[in-house]
């Protein structure tokens, strides 16, 4: 048997952990960090923190001891797969079936408590990565009654945080677009490159945001962004020769995805407008400030417009550390 990914984790589960768990309700589940999580893992996904891995969870804290006494029965290996094998976080040689209660899983990964909902400050210092680890990986198996209801929570935005969001996301694109042209003309077309890929990344996050699709960290967001019902000329954006070339191609893609807003947000006839009276253009600050306008929560509506914490900050130890994440609620008051 060569199963990979969650193909392994589905079989292990079956053939191996459940008749472990007999007579105790649980949910079992490929869910946290790694590839095959997203469904994107291959061959080379194998080099490392590769083996029967599964998350186990429960809604009774008092059945984790006791799930995970029975989980000292497991074997060794399964189908040519380790089942015991250290993992980057953790140089032990043991099994790596997760067990937690559902509760403090997601706690884990979002470095919020969901459990009695999320307040504006908990939605904003979420990633698309972290969600991701909760609600995109298969589940095998579920008698818990807090897991569905958790994922179905963590589904997307509320109406108000979309649209703020989705404002800070073109406030931000209106800052740099002109200097796209700008510094090409005093002769930096290094800046002004380094400029287009910026805008080219923020291009593909609204995308997934308009599109209502939590955005994977950095190494799959192009691979899942081609996968999105929408076709923008991002590449152009960031190789097309001159400037010129590079700005039209920023000012269609801002077209098709006020487009694409359109079809549930506010938005105005069109996207870009001249930047003063220099020959470039920007996107009209109408966009924004027809979000705004549309959000019912006052609170919501005099956010800075800074955006969730992906937009602003793109540490890697900042965004992956779920209780650090936590702490930078502090910005938004």
């Amino acid at each position: 048997m060569n199963h990979q990914g969650a193909g392994l984790s589905r079989a292990f589960h079956a053939d191996v952990v459940a008749p472990l768990l007999k007579g105790i309700r649980y949910a079992a589940a490929r869910l946290g960090s790694g590839s095959d999580v997203l469904g994107l893992d291959d061959a080379l996904s194998r080099d490392h923190d590769w083996g029967c891995r599964l998350t186990v969870l429960t809604d009774d804290p008092d059945a984790v001891p006791e799930i995970l006494r029975r989980l000292e029965g497991l074997p060794d290996g399964y189908e040519d797969h380790p089942v015991r094998f250290p993992v980057t976080w953790d140089d032990a040689m043991t099994h790596n079936v997760e067990v937690a209660t559902v509760g403090a899983f997601a706690e884990s990964r979002l470095g919020v408590d969901p459990t009695d909902g999320l307040s504006t400050a908990d939605w904003l210092v979420l990633t698309g990565q972290s969600i991701l680890e909760v609600t995109a990986g298969p589940v095998f198996a579920d008698q818990t009654k807090t897991l569905a209801p958790l994922r179905g929570q963590l589904a997307w935005y509320p109406a108000d945080l979309e649209r703020y969001v989705v404002a800070c996301a073109w406030q931000r694109i209106a800052e740099y677009m002109p200097m796209v042209g700008r510094t090409a003309e005093r002769g930096d077309e290094l800046g002004s490159r380094l400029l287009s890929a910026r805008l080219a990344d923020d291009i593909v996050h609204l995308a997934f945001v308009l599109c209502r699709r939590w955005p994977p960290y950095p190494k799959w967001r192009g691979t899942v962004f081609a996968q999105l019902p929408v076709s923008l000329p991002v590449e152009t954006v960031m190789s097309a020769p001159t400037w010129q070339e590079r700005e039209a191609a920023l000012a269609e893609a801002a077209e098709e995805l006020l487009n694409l807003q359109r079809e549930r947000l506010p938005a105005p006839d069109k996207a870009t407008i001249p930047f003063f009276n220099r020959p470039y253009r920007t996107t009209t600050n109408e966009i924004p400030e027809m979000l705004l306008a549309d959000i019912e929560d006052p609170h919501i509506r005099s956010l800075p417009l800074i955006g969730s914490v992906e937009q602003w900050a793109d540490n890697v130890k900042a965004l992956t550390d779920a209780t650090r994440r936590a702490s930078l609620r502090i910005m938004y008051g």
